[in-house]
């Protein structure tokens, strides 16, 4: 089969992922490099545009390669050329499993989770509900009818987008102001809002082998540069901290291992995931998963696998496998 990368999209988490596909595209010097614009065109590309965008995170890539027709018509060619894709793939359809259909309708092998899993961890609201009947204990959610109430209860709030993800539109709910701000940002899309949980952050990644097994990769603990994990924090800030293994407690280590696979599990990821929690003082809370999670150089997901003594082209080659293999070819 002919591996083939594929990064782009049309969500705005498109800048990440072609952080993420140079990272992929390093690991993997012999695979195809197809970009989906977002004017919903798919071009192929070469390694030189590629590795000659500097700044991924903050500008605009351009592919200079021949134009495949749209993403119906690029998925046809995939599947008339025998292709397996690894998804450099972020956000928006791409994650939410409207792609994942695209391609399952054809056969088409790609990596990650399949297009139910994908859309039920995209919904925050959803994932949170799942996870919680796994016994992931996850913070209540705040009706938008009720969020004067619930600051005053509460003292702080923090609302983000429940379907979007690189910490875009993170609002902390300190003030009135802020409230008014959370209104106006629900009014354009749909918002999760949770009691604010107060402790230190962590990730935690899980890994899909050979014969279907899970294994939890070490926890991550992130200590960001301006207090909150935002956009800039994640990608851009260097002052930001992400300390793999994590310098939590063992038994706190060891539960956020426990729980990030039993939110694989209760969502019916594939391949591999990520979960994020907050380490309040009673212990970690679930906030959400991530079925595509930033493979960039920057990436916690790429920290995780070298602290467990991974290889990440052993990664990619294991989960190019896997694609393969439940696609049945």
């Amino acid at each position: 089969m002919r591996t083939t990368i594929l990064f782009g999209g049309l969500s705005r988490e498109r800048l990440v992922s072609v952080a993420s596909a140079q990272a992929v595209a390093d690991a993997l010097p012999d695979a195809d490099l197809w970009f989906w614009a977002a004017d919903g065109s798919v071009r192929e590309t070469t390694r030189e545009a590629l590795h000659g965008h500097t700044k991924p995170f903050e500008v605009e890539f351009a592919a200079d390669g021949a134009r495949l027709g749209t993403i119906d018509q690029a998925m046809d060619r995939a599947a008339a050329e025998d292709r397996v894709l690894v998804l450099a793939l972020h956000g928006g359809s791409a994650e939410n499993g409207e792609f994942q259909v695209l391609a399952e309708m054809r056969g088409v092998p790609f990596t990650g989770s399949g297009s139910a899993a994908s859309h039920l961890a995209f919904d925050k609201t959803a994932a949170k509900l799942f996870a919680r009947i796994a016994g992931v204990g996850s913070p209540a959610t705040v009706a938008l009818d009720d969020i004067e109430e619930a600051f005053a209860e509460h003292g702080k709030l923090v609302a983000k987008p429940s379907q979007d993800g690189s910490s875009f539109g993170l609002i902390f709910v300190n003030s009135s102001q802020d409230i008014a701000a959370v209104r106006r940002e629900s009014a354009t899309m749909p918002y999760v809002i949770e009691p604010f949980i107060t402790g230190p952050e962590a990730t935690c990644g899980v890994l899909e082998q050979a014969d279907g097994t899970l294994i939890a990769l070490p926890p991550v603990e992130i200590i960001p540069a301006t207090g909150a994990f935002d956009y800039n924090s994640k990608y851009i800030a260097a002052a930001t901290q992400e300390i793999c293994p994590a310098r939590f407690a063992p038994e706190i280590n060891a539960e956020l291992q426990r729980l990030a696979i039993a939110a694989h599990k209760a969502l019916s990821c594939r391949g591999y995931s990520r979960s994020d929690f907050i380490v309040s003082d009673k212990g970690p809370v679930y906030l959400e998963t991530n079925t595509l999670p930033g493979l960039t150089k920057a990436s916690l997901y790429p920290k995780s696998l070298k602290a467990e003594g991974l290889d990440f082209i052993e990664f990619l080659n294991g989960q190019i496998d896997l694609a393969v293999k439940r696609a049945g070819k």
